[in-house]
Order: C-alpha cells, then sequence, then structure tokens
C-alpha cells in the first residue's frame, strides 16, 4: 500500500462496508481489488491489479468483479452511511459521467449526442451522487443510463446480463432514482441535491424533488424555451405576481434587473484552485413554470444570479433552489461544492480507476464502480485523518480575489 493511506482506515472501512458480501473468499477478493486500485500506477486492468496481488488470481479477480451475484447496494449504503457520519457532507451532488468507447459491445454504449462534450460520441453515459463538503468528497452511488436499444432488445439484454427490472433511463432519472434511493431505502438525512439542468427541462425533476421534501440547488439556463422561469415582485394585495421571462430578452426589467436589484458581495471558496473568491450574487423570487402547464404545474422558488466577470449587464450563471429562507451566501457556496466533486473526480477518481472497466456486464459495471468508490473514500479519509486539505486552511480573510 501507499505510505499515505491509512492502514487502519483501509481495514476498518472495507470490514464494514464489504460486511454484506456472504462469502469470506469473495470479501477477500474485493480486499484484493481495492488494494490494486490504491497501489497499481497506470491503467488498472485486471492483469495489472492481478499482478500487484502476486499473481495467479486474475480469473479469480475478473470473476468476483463480472460474474459473481453479490449486491452492490448493501456496499454503497454502508459506505454511504459511514461518510455521513465521519464527513459530515453539507449536500449531495449529481455529477454526470461519459465514459467514450470504440466498440459496440460494452454495456449501454451507443453513439449519442452528449450535451456537456456538444457533439455525437459513441460512449456509455452514467450518473454518480456524491457527498460533497469543503474538505472532502466521494462518490457512494452510481446509474447507467441505458438507451432503449439496450432495453427493448432481449438479446442485447441477455449478452449484458441486464436484470429484468432495469429500463431505459435518460441521466436526469437516474439522478431522481439515487437520491430515492438514499431517502427512502436507505434512510439517510437529506441534504441539498446539486446538479446541473441547463440542457434539460428543470421542471420535472425540481416537481419530483420537492414532492420528496428534498432541497435542492439546480443550475439553469432561463434563456432556454425548456426553462419557463417569471420573476415575480410584492404587490399590495395578494401574493406576488410575475414580472417578465427571459433573462437576455429584458436586461433591466426582468429576471436579470431583478437579480441585479438585490445583488451582493459572496466570498466562496473554489475548490478548482484552493482561493477564497468574492463574487457579485443577486437574488429573486421566480416562478418555474411546466411547459405548456396551468396554475397547477408552477413552482415558487429562489433564483441566484451570479456576475462571474464585472461589467455584465446580466448575470453568467443561474441557479435555482427550493431552500427556505436560506442566506444568500449559503445556497451559493453550497452550489460551489459542485467544483469539490469536480477536482475530486479529476484528481482521485479517475486515478483509481473511474474510467478503466473493460468489462461488457451490467453487473460488471457496477461492481466495479464500486471498489472504485469505496477506493476513493478510503484515499479522502486517509488525507482528513492527516489534517486540513491546504485550501480548506485557507483564511477567509485571505487570497480574496473577485470572479
Amino acid at each position: 500500500m501507499p505510505e499515505d493511506y491509512s492502514p487502519a482506515i483501509f481495514t476498518e472501512f472495507l470490514t464494514r462496508t464489504l460486511a454484506s458480501i456472504p462469502r469470506s473468499d469473495q470479501r477477500r477478493w474485493g480486499e484484493l481489488y481495492v488494494r490494486g486500485l490504491l497501489s497499481v500506477d497506470g491503467k488498472k486492468t485486471m492483469r495489472a491489479l492481478a499482478s500487484n496481488a502476486g499473481g495467479g488470481v486474475e480469473q479469480s479477480l475478473y470473476q468476483f468483479i463480472t460474474k459473481s451475484p453479490w449486491d452492490c447496494v448493501p456496499v454503497r449504503r454502508e459506505m454511504a452511511r459511514h461518510l455521513h457520519q465521519h464527513a459530515e457532507p453539507r449536500a449531495w451532488v449529481v455529477r454526470p459521467l461519459v465514459l467514450t468507447k470504440v466498440g459496440q459491445h460494452s454495456v449501454g454504449v451507443e453513439r449519442q449526442f452528449v450535451a456537456q462534450l456538444g457533439r455525437i460520441v459513441n460512449c456509455q453515459q452514467g450518473m454518480g451522487l456524491w457527498l460533497a463538503s469543503d474538505q472532502l468528497s466521494s462518490p457512494v452511488d452510481w446509474w447507467l443510463a441505458l438507451p432503449e436499444c439496450w432495453t427493448d432488445e432481449p438479446e442485447m439484454r441477455r449478452r449484458a446480463s441486464i436484470p429484468e427490472h432495469v429500463g431505459s433511463c435518460p441521466p436526469e432519472q437516474c439522478a431522481i432514482g439515487s437520491v430515492a434511493r438514499l431517502t427512502d431505502e436507505w434512510n439517510m438525512p437529506a441534504r441539498p441535491v446539486v446538479m446541473d439542468l441547463r440542457d434539460t427541462g428543470p421542471h420535472p425533476v425540481c416537481a419530483e424533488l420537492a414532492e420528496r421534501q428534498v432541497p435542492f440547488v439546480v443550475r439553469v439556463d432561463p434563456a432556454k424555451s425548456h426553462t419557463a422561469v417569471e420573476a415575480l415582485r410584492p404587490t399590495e394585495r395578494g401574493p406576488a405576481r410575475p414580472t417578465g421571462t427571459g433573462a437576455a430578452a429584458e436586461p433591466d426589467g426582468g429576471l436579470a434587473g431583478a437579480l441585479s436589484r438585490n445583488r451582493m458581495p459572496v466570498e466562496w471558496l473554489d475548490h478548482r484552485t484552493g482561493v477564497v473568491r468574492a463574487t457579485s450574487v443577486g437574488s429573486a423570487r421566480v416562478r418555474l413554470r411546466a411547459p405548456g402547464g396551468g396554475r397547477a404545474d408552477r413552482q415558487d422558488l429562489v433564483l441566484l444570479g451570479a456576475w462571474g466577470k464585472p461589467g455584465r449587464r446580466a448575470p453568467s450563471e443561474y441557479w435555482l433552489s427550493n431552500l427556505s429562507r436560506p442566506r444568500l451566501g449559503t445556497v451559493y457556496r453550497t452550489a460551489m461544492l459542485s467544483r469539490r466533486v469536480e477536482r475530486d473526480q479529476a484528481e482521485v477518481s479517475d486515478r483509481l480507476g473511474l474510467r478503466d472497466f473493460e468489462g461488457r456486464s451490467f453487473r460488471g459495471w457496477h461492481h466495479h464502480m464500486t471498489m472504485v468508490s469505496l477506493a476513493h473514500a478510503i484515499t479522502m479519509l486517509s488525507r482528513a485523518e492527516r489534517g486540513p486539505l491546504p485550501e480548506s486552511s485557507v483564511p477567509r480573510s485571505a487570497k480574496v480575489t473577485a470572479a
């Protein structure tokens, strides 16, 4: 094991999280797999992981990941509970994962348009739910977004061993499934859900989260037709009423104007750089309408606008939230935890083999992602044991730059 990992955390964490796996030999293969992810440099192939264990175990590791019927959900549940107890997350951050592929045999692979890349690629699309605080973030649940060409064809389902209850699922609905799993099945105390909904209609996701009484802070783009946002203003009689729609079309009297009238500087920790920044952020009461919906399909929320560059008339980013009477800075700093996840995925999970699984089965993909998540959590907990991360110890009065 590398010297920067805590043997005590490694042993305690894996003993607890792998306890649901019924057979002792399978738990041993799980420990060897995680140890290999933490120790092997470069791509985490099955051969490399087996060589790290002394050789002669490649077939056993392959069987454990791709064929063994152990259930990964209880493993993830214990991992999430342990992290909630020891890391005290402030948010659940949903982050999409695009895994580019060359062939057509990996489960869920298809040539498809990927909004975050802006082009058509041959890939798998997954969705991860991460527990995040200023000190660390760690993934605890994964969903594979299966296209209909995989779920509607019996031969494709058989080839990839896709369970009967698994159907086609767009990424945003996969995110809802993860949130429901944590709240309904794992009985975990809800945290604000942070996710990016700029490329899809936000109303269905916001409505479902609100119905589940789960707080959220979601990024939106009011200039797009599927984001029907109306600014509200108080009136002397009755509830607030709409003042207009569209951020770019009405920079003075619409959303941008309403946000600009309530601007204030907010200091927040940029986890990409470890620098405390000051950004001008405004808020306004708004109404989110379902496209074509009536009065019953409207949600009264809070919209945040952040001016990333001085001199702009309209904000450079927008966030919708249902947090009850929140402080402006608290909501925006919660949203910025998405940068903590972005950094930790790039620096830790990708290095631990998040993109390296070469198997073709649905079960194997989920087993591998679970093992990578365990390795990631051990990494972050080991770092936290050694003391605060560099950026978390930066004084709020130091290194403040305008964003």
